[in-house]
């Protein structure tokens, strides 16, 4: 931790022995560009694949209940949906009762939850019995809280039933200054295997909040704005963060945990919650409208490149089954979980299954789609296509076969075309597809032609030749790629997420403005941007862009080359800094290129890589630069 984010906390109220900090190693600085020779993306935690199960929030909000939790496990495993996959049941907001003065023990809801009461030591209340419960069902338990001293039930849904009684001390009920505390009541003793931490406590609680001047709850000088990244505390929000994480490693030493991290896309998270959490927020809630669905699809469709093995982009919780993807919105649901799927999204159920039909239940388990998001190469898919009217995702499967899905984000329908180049094969050999949804077969040569129906999502298994026959670009293996040191000096929101009329504010405002950080981030096929790759007047249609001053790790698998052209991109804005380009295996040297500017031709890099375990791309200019320029590590491939 770095001394300034600690003064920051010691300023808060937090110091490092109430965070458990001690035990988190200082994070490397944002424009340390050294070679480090390891993978640092988040490798802790049980989420090798993105997890599958059901949360109460989206079914009943603060409503939630023991019968309740326990009917939906029963239908997940009476319907087979467990044997699909869906394992965590998922505790939300509304169980606690108080935390008890002044030993700060949390209090379970008893009335709620009856199995809890004086089942802990002494006659405490306990969760014990209801996850050896959900054990006993084949299930993992999973539980809610917040980073701030409030939940965000208590403060956004004020009025909402189960809320926290007691004295303002009892009804804090969030981790804040109780960490160490509360992740060893959570797992150690009562036996969760998940914990979903909001930050609603350390945004919503200004001195002027109204609950704040009623003496309902404390102030807490917000470290968030969600409309400001400049006045947001970024490395604070972190260290806060990365305290629950160091306290999940102490409590679960077998790494058998999930950690959730439920920031909304704020405070520049997008960008770093990889590196700490399984699963990252990346976009306020979802709602079960058509326009919000596509908003929080949106906040991960372009960043494949920041989900990887361990560490997955989580645009919320499904909504299937509700509002725009009911039972009577077929296609409109089959579209919203199969872009989940194929983002490598969370598949988590936020439906009241006790009134699933068996069209729901069908859906959510549809064996092929669940295939694809479970699949163990780990690639999120990259937008081949992108447009406001037609998307078209690929994925690289496991097996070398891709995944394709055509979505029709409009509600008429729409011709498109498909062709062998956007599945990165060639044009002159066949290319087989294969329906997910209907198993019927097709095929083609160069380029096909379909209509989709308004709102739907078309999803193929394609096979054909590949236009790098002995390898991999390493657009098509994102999941192998970490951008640790991306580049970006200061945040910046993403402006290209679709705006949606907002279920809490309406068309109360000013509208929907952008709030998420990642703009400039690094891209699979595209620069930082979004702009075609292009170096002095050459294009490129596969790469990854990137800002300068940055660090790429690469994980190999057995190939022999790296290739690549480099160059400062055409996109360029300010120019006045050359960039040399490094690769390095296992933190040696292997190749450097001579200082490049703004206009020189594109260089080729081939590099032997045998028995490289990782690859790093450095992207240097002798001087810091305030806001770098993109570079291009065009047609960037491994090969055998």
């Amino acid at each position: 931790m770095q001394p300034a984010v600690l003064k920051r906390l010691r300023t808060i109220g937090l110091g490092v022995a109430g965070i458990g900090l001690a035990l988190v190693p200082a994070p490397a600085l944002a424009d340390d560009l050294a070679p480090t020779g390891r993978w640092s993306a988040n490798g802790d935690g049980a989420a090798r694949l993105p997890p599958m199960g059901w949360n109460s929030w989206n079914a009943f909000g603060t409503d939630v209940s023991e019968e309740k939790v326990i009917a939906s496990a029963k239908i997940i495993a009476d319907s087979g949906l467990a044997a699909k996959g869906y394992r965590y049941i998922d505790i939300d907001d509304g169980w606690w009762l108080k935390r008890r003065q002044p030993d700060g023990r949390m209090v379970i809801r008893t009335a709620t939850f009856p199995s809890a009461a004086g089942a802990g030591p002494g006659g405490d209340t306990s969760f014990r019995p209801l996850t050896d419960r959900l054990h006993a069902m084949g299930f993992k338990a999973g539980i809610y809280s917040d980073i701030g001293r409030n939940s965000c039930g208590q403060i956004y849904a004020s009025t909402a039933p189960n809320q926290p009684q007691g004295t303002v001390a009892e009804r804090e009920v969030g981790l804040y200054g109780h960490v160490d505390q509360d992740i060893r009541l959570y797992f150690a003793d009562w036996g969760f295997d998940l914990i979903k931490v909001d930050g609603c406590g350390i945004r919503g609680l200004p001195a002027s909040s109204k609950l704040v001047q009623a003496g309902t709850y404390r102030a807490f000088a917000p470290i968030i704005d969600p409309e400001s990244l400049g006045r947001t505390d970024i490395p604070t929000v972190r260290g806060l963060y990365q305290s629950v994480g160091a306290a999940l490693k102490r409590y679960n030493p077998d790494r058998d945990y999930l950690f959730s991290i439920c920031l909304w896309g704020s405070a520049d998270v997008r960008a770093w919650g990889k590196d700490l959490g399984n699963i990252s927020r990346t976009s306020e809630d979802i709602s079960p409208k058509w326009s919000r669905m596509l908003h929080n699809f949106d906040t991960v469709s372009r960043r494949a490149l920041y989900a990887h093995a361990g560490s997955w982009n989580d645009p919320d919780m499904l909504f299937v089954g509700t509002g725009d993807f009911d039972v009577q919105h077929l296609e409109e649901a089959r579209s919203h979980f199969a872009l989940w799927a194929m983002e490598n999204a969370p598949l988590f159920i936020g439906y009241d299954l006790r009134k699933a039909s068996p069209a729901l239940i069908g859906l959510l388990g549809n064996a092929r789609i669940i295939a694809l998001n479970q699949d163990p190469a780990g690639n999120q898919a990259v937008l081949a296509y992108d447009t406001d009217d037609v998307q078209i995702l690929v994925k690289t499967l496991a097996s070398g076969e891709k995944a394709v899905a055509i979505f029709n984000r409009n509600a008429v329908s729409t011709d498109v075309v498909l062709t062998a180049a956007q599945l990165k094969y060639t044009d002159t050999a066949q290319v087989v597809l294969d329906d997910v949804w209907t198993g019927q077969k097709r095929d083609f040569r160069d380029e096909t032609k379909m209509t989709l129906a308004p709102h739907q999502t078309r999803v193929f298994i394609a096979r054909g030749e590949r236009q790098l026959p002995a390898g991999l670009y390493l657009s098509e293996q994102p999941g192998s790629v970490n951008p640790a040191v991306d580049g970006v000096t200061v945040p910046e929101h993403e402006p290209i997420a679709h705006r949606a009329i907002s279920a809490w504010s309406g068309t109360r405002g000013g509208g929907d403005r952008p709030r998420y950080g990642g703009w400039g981030g690094a891209q699979a096929d595209t620069t930082p941007y979004g702009e075609t790759l292009q170096v002095a007047g050459h294009s490129f249609a596969t790469g990854i862009g990137i800002l300068a001053n940055s660090r790429i790790e690469v994980r190999n698998t057995g190939f022999d080359h790296f290739t690549t052209l480099v160059g400062v991109d055409d996109s360029a804005r300010d120019r006045s800094e050359p960039v040399r380009f490094s690769v390095y295996g296992d933190g040696k040297l292997l190749r450097q290129s001579a200082a490049m500017r703004f206009g020189d031709a594109a260089a080729s890099m081939k590099v032997d890589v045998r028995g490289v375990k990782i690859i790093e791309l450095v992207a240097r200019t002798a001087r810091p630069m305030r806001f770098p320029d993109p570079v291009t590590w065009a047609e960037a491939a491994l090969t055998r």
